[in-house]
């Protein structure tokens, strides 16, 4: 599922195909910084980004991203995998009653007479998506997977059935794609004669519109009743794209339209579920490493629900977190050694730990005696406790499935340090220490976590956990169970859970003297009262309290965990013409280049020519002539080389002549210099380029600071 990351440092891992629009890329500015300041509490120390530390942030967040790219990639297509197959044996059995009617003949048109009787089989697929971004991608891979079944398809876009283009516009595309070339006239029967040949003939032909819903009623009625009466000479499966309902063809066909169709219905999961699954394997189960904060996961399950409720504007987001993570976080590069650690050369490693042990030794004053063997071991802490809390949380989405409990929702919950803190403040013993004690307590702890928290998440999947019926419950320990594995705290506290319900099942009353013989160590001895939801729910509730610890109240989570929910919301739903105005205007700020903090206004030699073409503008009205701004911007370009060849003591002439041929070199590059930053003003959206009247005059389209 994931990329080999074996070769970590030597090589970056392929890019993925471009099938969708979230594919940004990493970026750094080619300006020389300055120290980066680092604030301590008791002084303020600087820090040299060196450029291997560069090189390894840069490394780490292809890496990262990679394996989260390729992990969402896989369960997506795990999800569609049954639809996808259903839909392949239906496709082929729908061949089979088709192929009978359709002999071959030389002549490339359909015998009426057998046309009149056959209909078209139509496979209706809800997305249950208002927007088709996310279809986009799955009926790409429905087509793939129905052409490795040896079908023939064409995908068909809504836009194709336009009432501007009429027939003819999707006749042409569905010829373009079966014939690998445009025609004048599109007409079937060239069709017709392409699937006669030698090699064509034999399988099915499979046309797939992505959202019937936005089609033209009228063209889509035209393309049915024409594919209806070539059936018999050309075997064509319809299969469309339904968002609402599957009723939905009914208010868009006429009936006679209706009549000609042989429908079957398939149905995708829904948004929610499918978010639940990527969710779940790319930040629960940390498939890279990588996770993200309580305020963070809050604004993005926001997002998600007001915005547009797409998966893909989830994803986007969510790799605009990490791009900030690695380019503001110094420490990030160390989530691409814990990826590699365990197959990448001990040099390589040693690198990274001893690049860490110098950057932690400068930033924190707690941290200037550690040693390499110490972050190491800090490291392997935090991975054991993402680990633990991972182990928890699918736990109680286990809990919660009977009732339909969204796993983004128990997700953002489960990150809060608010809820951990006032768990643990009454009675907290450290992560695993109170937990044999807390099953041998009555119930009065749980009920008072359950009236101090009652409207929250878990505490509802507490009390659904108590009303379960024997055999539910019984499930959920065995699905407790197979989770629980690799941590043996939990693992054995519910296989003893098991082992009593197993007892209680029974026609007679348990032996509490026989089953104390293995459960006295863990103090499992419940008073009879109790009943085996109680215990569960018992058990439920220590679980949380000492194993679900958050990720940002552990030590070293700045190296995993993203939590400026500032920057990424102003990137998502800011306005981003203002941004890009005062990231001009101030940009010492983000280089952090002293020499040009304190030229205030002033625009300097020494600041990118984007700035200095920007902060020019200032200086007009609407319109800017741009010969004055050239002038302009060349004066200001030239006064370092002046300033830097000033002090060099030569002859008059010599000077002379390296001058004349210094600003004929130059002239030519500051008028590139010039063009580029104007390019660069124009794509951002600040002015407008030059109109036929008024060609020397650029305008200026963003005012307001």
């Amino acid at each position: 599922m994931a990329p080999s990351s074996a070769s970590w440092e030597d090589s970056s891992p392929p890019p993925s195909p471009d099938t969708t629009q979230n594919h940004l890329q990493h970026s750094f500015l080619l300006h020389k910084a300055s120290d980066k300041v680092i604030s301590t509490g008791k002084a303020r120390r600087r820090i040299d980004v060196s450029p291997d530390e560069r090189f390894l942030r840069t490394e780490a967040f292809q890496l990262v991203w990679s394996r989260i790219e390729s992990t969402i990639t896989h369960v997506l297509r795990s999800i569609n995998a049954r639809v996808f197959d259903h839909i392949c044996s239906w496709v082929w059995h729908s061949f089979k009653a088709i192929k009978p009617l359709a002999a071959v003949s030389p002549a490339p048109f359909p015998i009426l007479s057998q046309a009149t009787f056959s209909q078209l089989h139509t496979g209706l697929l809800l997305t249950k998506n208002m927007e088709f971004v996310d279809d986009i991608s799955t009926f790409q891979e429905l087509g793939l997977c129905l052409k490795s079944h040896g079908c023939h398809v064409a995908v068909l876009s809504s836009f194709d059935f336009s009432s501007k283009n009429g027939i003819s516009g999707c006749l042409t595309s569905l010829l373009r794609q079966f014939l690998m070339r445009a025609f004048d006239a599109a007409e079937m029967s060239i069709l017709a004669s392409w699937y006669s040949q030698q090699g064509n003939y034999g399988s099915p032909v499979v046309v797939i519109i992505d959202d019937m819903e936005r089609c033209c009623g009228a063209v889509l009625s035209d393309f049915i009743l024409m594919l209806s009466e070539w059936v018999v000479k050309i075997p064509v499966i319809l299969i469309m794209g339904v968002a609402t309902t599957l009723d939905a063809p009914r208010n868009i066909l006429s009936s006679n339209v209706l009549q000609k169709l042989c429908p079957c219905n398939f149905m995708l999961g829904s948004p929610a579920e499918r978010m639940d699954a990527v969710v779940e394997a790319a930040l629960v189960r940390q498939c890279s490493g990588f996770s993200i904060g309580h305020k963070v996961a809050v604004f993005l399950r926001n997002y998600f629900l007001n915005h547009d409720g797409t998966l893909t504007s989830f994803v986007r987001a969510l790799k605009i977190a990490c791009v900030q993570h690695f380019s503001t976080e110094p420490l990030s590069f160390l989530l691409g050694w814990l990826l590699v650690k365990e197959d990448s050369k001990g040099v390589q490693s040693e690198k990274a730990v001893k690049l860490a042990s110098e950057l932690l030794s400068l930033a924190r004053d707690q941290m200037a005696e550690q040693t390499d063997v110490n972050i190491a071991h800090g490291l392997a802490e935090l991975t054991r406790l993402q680990k633990l809390w991972s182990t928890v949380v699918l736990c109680l989405y286990e809990a919660g499935k009977c009732n339909k409990t969204q796993l983004l929702d128990l997700f953002c919950e489960a990150l809060d340090p608010d809820t951990y803190n006032s768990s643990t403040s009454d009675n907290h013993t450290g992560i695993g220490k109170g937990f044999v004690q807390s099953l041998s307590n009555d119930h009065c702890m749980l009920e008072q976590n359950l009236s101090y928290r009652k409207e929250r998440f878990i505490c509802q999947l507490f009390r659904r956990v108590r009303d379960l019926p024997a055999p539910l419950l019984c499930r959920l320990l065995n699905s407790w169970k197979n989770l629980t594995v690799d941590v043996l705290e939990i693992h054995d506290k519910v296989k003893e859970l098991q082992s009593i319900l197993k007892f209680d099942e029974g026609s007679f009353k348990p032996d509490l003297t026989d089953i104390s013989r293995h459960t006295s160590r863990s103090a499992l001895k419940m008073g009879e009262s109790q009943s085996m939801n109680e215990k569960v729910a018992i058990l439920m509730d220590c679980m949380v309290r000492d194993f679900m610890k958050p990720i940002e109240c552990t030590p070293f989570h700045e190296i995993v965990c993203y939590r400026n929910v500032e920057n990424l919301q102003s990137a998502l739903i800011g306005d981003s013409r203002k941004i890009i105005q005062v990231d001009l205007l101030e940009f010492h700020k983000t280089l952090q280049c002293s020499c040009c903090r304190r030229s205030g206004n002033i625009p300097l030699s020494s600041m990118p020519d984007t700035s200095i073409m920007y902060t020019l503008a200032q200086e007009h009205g609407d319109l800017i002539n741009l010969h004055d701004w050239f002038q302009s911007f060349k004066t200001i370009v030239i006064q370092y080389n002046r300033k830097g060849t000033s002090k060099l003591k030569k002859s008059p002439l010599k000077k002379r002549k390296e001058r004349e041929e210094s600003e004929n070199k130059s002239e030519a590059s500051m008028q590139a210099r010039f063009c580029r930053a104007i390019t660069e003003l124009q794509i951002t959206g600040l002015i407008r380029m030059p109109s036929k009247k008024r060609r020397d005059y650029v305008q200026r389209v963003g005012f307001g600071l």
